[in-house]
């Protein structure tokens, strides 16, 4: 996965810093994340489901607010409000590049933020929240006593997950004072809500009155037993999975372009994975398939396999004949369907005189008022389709390297 180092102003005037996850192949949509609260673009869930989307051909921008990580500034200076400004600005960032975002991203705090921007991105079409708050001002409880002494001093250190962090009082009372019911009613985007019912940070509450506060469009989708960072690599694996595949729903995902198109009367199959064994299939100028392998076999299953292609040859062979014999006749045949299975024969009966190592098993489907004769006569026909003729006869292939 290609990732580009990206910087960009804060609202401060600050540089904060950012990784750009890119897919290997065309960019589909383009996603911004933001990470949880006090946390940097590079905890583990980001990267991973950041890296994830990114082979689904998202773009992700993943950063530091100001004053944590690599980012310039000091966080002691900022507030729920101030993220928000970095949020708009890096979208106005990604935008300057014509990668304006339509997704986008938020991790607890960060997914509040995220509800905030929304409608200050008019590129954005979807939100996805993971483990956010439905009230910002929740996370002042991860302060304890030290509340007082913000309130008193202007600022205290706060020890969150193992590090020291000076708090401000602005951010304090910037974020009690922030209520997003309004903000989530009219968002007028695409909403998915994740959420682990046994989130001991935010609990699985604060789901519920996102969910029933937003408007359809919204989904809710359960991270199972993850804790609050979503630290498991299947967790996250598993969130990143269910928003490309959500997001497909209401993005308006550019599909790949073929390789440049074979010429006239010319099957041109070209690698498109060399990891794996997916590869692009340009029938002539105007015709792009896929072939694949199934996972289990290190393949993608993201196309027909190759005997899935012989086998689709006859069933489609197949009925394109019945149908061009029926039509010539004027029978009353309303309608045909193929289905075709293809199976190795098992190398003893293959040794048997006559005998052959593949089998397509074939059953045709006929409908509309034909008489028993009529079928009958449609069945032999079927057996004169000129697939079913190669198939069954010796074929030659001639092949040279260029």
């Amino acid at each position: 996965m290609p990732t580009e180092r990206f910087t960009f102003t804060g609202h401060s005037g600050d540089e904060l810093a950012a990784r750009f996850d890119l897919p290997e192949g065309p960019v589909l949509a383009t996603a911004l994340f933001a990470h949880c609260f006090t946390c940097s673009k590079d905890i583990p869930a980001a990267r991973r489901i950041s890296a994830r989307l990114a082979g689904a051909g998202f773009a992700v921008l993943r950063f530091d607010f100001t004053g944590l990580g690599h980012s310039g500034g000091e966080f002691e200076n900022t507030s729920f409000t101030s993220n928000v400004e970095d949020l708009v600005l890096a979208a106005e960032a990604l935008a300057g590049r014509g990668m304006a975002p339509s997704l986008l991203i938020g991790h607890s705090l960060g997914g509040a933020a995220m509800l905030k921007a929304a409608r200050k991105i008019e590129s954005s079409k979807a939100v996805v929240t993971i483990g956010a708050p439905f009230d910002p001002g929740h996370v002042t409880h991860n302060f304890g006593g030290e509340l007082e002494k913000i309130e008193a001093e202007g600022a205290a250190e706060v020890h969150l997950g193992g590090r020291p962090v000076r708090i401000g009082k602005r951010f304090v009372e910037d974020v009690r004072a922030e209520k997003l019911e309004g903000e989530i009613a009219h968002l007028k985007r695409a909403l998915l809500v994740l959420h682990a019912p046994r989130d001991a940070v935010v609990g699985i509450g604060n789901a519920s009155d996102i969910f029933l506060a937003a408007k359809h469009p919204k989904s809710f989708v359960t991270l199972g037993d993850a804790d609050h960072l979503v630290t498991n690599p299947e967790d996250a694996e598993y969130a990143a999975e269910v928003i490309a595949a959500w997001a497909a729903r209401y993005l308006d995902l550019k599909a790949p372009c073929p390789p440049p198109g074979a010429p006239e009367g010319v099957v041109r199959v070209t690698e498109a994975d060399p990891d794996g064994f997916l590869q692009d299939v340009n029938a002539g100028p105007k015709h792009h398939l896929l072939a694949d392998e199934p996972e289990a076999y290190g393949g993608t299953d993201k196309g027909l396999t190759p005997y899935g292609f012989l086998s689709a040859g006859l069933g489609a062979c197949t009925s394109m004949t019945i149908r061009m014999y029926a039509r010539r006749k004027g029978w009353p045949l309303e309608g045909v369907s193929v289905d075709v299975c293809h199976d190795k024969v098992h190398a003893q009966d293959a040794s048997q005189p006559g005998a052959k190592p593949d089998r397509f098993r074939r059953v045709i489907r006929l409908e509309g008022e034909l008489s028993e004769e009529q079928r009958q006569k449609l069945l032999e026909i079927a057996d004169k389709c000129p697939v079913h003729r190669t198939l069954e006869r010796s074929s030659e292939v001639v092949t040279r390297l260029e």
